[in-house]
């Protein structure tokens, strides 16, 4: 329904038929099995409407077929092999995350156990580097409150910034 909506639009037909070019990658479209599809959905058109499917409407809709077809097969032989390298890189690059993930997970285990007091000290600097950055998100809310910030956030300083003249 969608490729005959967008047939009067040249531009509007191409896009649709990408998409569903690109949503049937996995298919394998061959020009003997669009041959098979097109000249079933001709006979089945033909049979259903009997005579109002005239030759115009034939030569339309095997044209329409074709066009739909060679497009299937283009954007395969063009794109398969971009997106399997694209697909493979992914994956490459997911699972040098996780391992990398799982090398931090596996130093932080080893060291939990024997660092005592190395251990409390870390600890300690993230709460209060915690604290310190909600004080200044505390301060910054402050001086929004007050009219006195300017739409970054920053508090407004005149003496902020010295330009040399």
């Amino acid at each position: 329904n969608s490729i005959i909506s967008a047939a009067s639009s040249p531009k509007a037909l191409k896009t649709q038929v990408e998409t569903l070019g690109f949503q049937h990658l996995d298919l394998e479209v061959t020009v003997p099995r669009v041959v098979i599809f097109r000249d079933a959905i001709i006979d089945l058109f033909d049979m259903e409407m009997g005579a109002r499917f005239t030759s115009k409407a034939k030569l339309g809709f095997t044209a329409l077929l074709n066009y739909v077809g060679g497009a299937y097969i283009y954007i395969r032989r063009e794109y398969a092999g971009r997106i399997k390298i694209i697909n493979s890189s992914w994956r490459t690059a997911n699972n040098k995350a996780a391992d990398f993930m799982d090398q931090i997970e596996g130093e932080g285990e080893e060291g939990e156990g024997g660092e005592g007091e190395e251990g409390k000290e870390g600890e300690e600097a993230t709460k209060e580097a915690a604290d310190t950055a909600a004080k200044e998100a505390q301060a910054q809310g402050n001086a929004r409150a007050s009219g006195d910030a300017r739409a970054s956030g920053e508090a407004k300083n005149a003496n902020n910034m010295k330009v040399p003249t």
